[in-house]
């Protein structure tokens, strides 16, 4: 992901946690997942394993797309947190236009696509 498409993708994470179209955090992601409102979600692949082994395995059984987002702390300074390691979209409209830009969607067993 080029630094346009990451810049576009981070104010679109801020909007969303603005509007309340988007949860912060391993267990309101979990929570959301749970009860069938998550549509989308955006994990820091330099997070640590720890919390990303409480959600991913959650979301991957639910048939959530997880995409492979920014470092946790970009990810974490577009939604106001110092770091954070998962972003959940909870709305329909906002998770249609994250995936229009096309970022890479995380591989199951965590490591980025090498390329």
């Amino acid at each position: 992901m080029d630094a346009v498409e990451q810049r576009k993708l981070l104010g679109l994470i801020g909007l969303g946690v603005r509007g309340r179209g988007a949860v912060i955090g391993v267990q309101q992601v979990r929570e959301a997942a749970k009860r069938g409102k998550l549509f989308l979600a955006i994990a820091a692949p330099d997070a640590s394993s720890n919390s990303l082994d409480k959600v991913l395995p959650l979301l991957h059984a639910r048939g959530i797309t997880v995409l492979a987002g920014p470092a946790a702390a970009e990810l974490g300074a577009a939604v106001g947190r110092e770091t954070t390691a998962v972003v959940g979209i909870v709305d329909r409209g906002l998770a249609k236009g994250i995936r229009a830009l096309s970022p890479t969607p995380m591989p199951d067993g965590r490591e980025e696509e090498k390329g």
